[in-house]
């Protein structure tokens, strides 16, 4: 069953597609050392990585598995990161959130509003039940992202990675339908 990446709207971003012309802004966000820091994987150094990215997104659409969106910034149309749903399990009405947004837009609200449009439009047209989320326990503002969502810290994962021979933990959240407090805010774009 394939799942089409909805195109939606909150009051300063657009969440729209992954398309081929996202490539470059996708590999400068993906091999910034500074932004992939509490990454489970290291900084891309080859730009073939965002072009694999891009399909990954369709394969995920295709497959009926998640949605990957760009999200754009209303005001002046610049790309500013991604937010996405994966492992969409339609019998257990549960998905993954992620997120990566580039380190001039952090502090902005940017991550908070682009994924409250997206658990907005996984509630209410996936009908989920259950989106887990996972942090690096290092990064504490993507924790502060998803506590602002509602989302309960419901433990930890001890030294699940290791990147460029880094070992990390990273805390499990989880956000119930029935704990969900939607906004006004997103709605579909048109």
């Amino acid at each position: 069953m394939s799942l089409p990446a909805p195109t939606l709207r909150t009051a300063r971003l657009r969440l729209r597609p992954v398309a081929d012309a996202d490539a470059k802004v996708l590999f400068a966000l993906h091999s910034n050392a500074h932004v992939m820091r509490y990454w489970d994987a290291p900084p891309w150094r080859d730009r073939v990585r965002a072009e694999r990215f891009i399909t990954a997104c369709r394969q995920l659409a295709a497959e009926g598995t998640g949605a990957r969106l760009a999200v754009d910034r209303v005001s002046d149309g610049a790309f500013i990161g991604w937010c996405g749903l994966s492992r969409w399990n339609p019998d257990y009405r549960s998905a993954s959130l992620g997120y990566c947004f580039d380190d001039a837009a952090w502090g902005h609200g940017y991550a908070t509003e682009a994924a409250r449009g997206l658990l907005q439009w996984a509630f209410d047209t996936l009908d989920l039940n259950r989106v887990q989320a996972e942090t690096d326990t290092r990064n504490v503002a993507s924790a502060r992202v998803l506590e602002k969502l509602g989302f309960v810290r419901e433990g930890t994962l001890r030294e699940d990675c290791v990147v460029n021979g880094e070992v990390s933990d990273s805390w499990v959240y989880g956000l119930i339908r029935r704990e969900w407090l939607p906004s006004s805010e997103p709605v579909p774009a048109r």
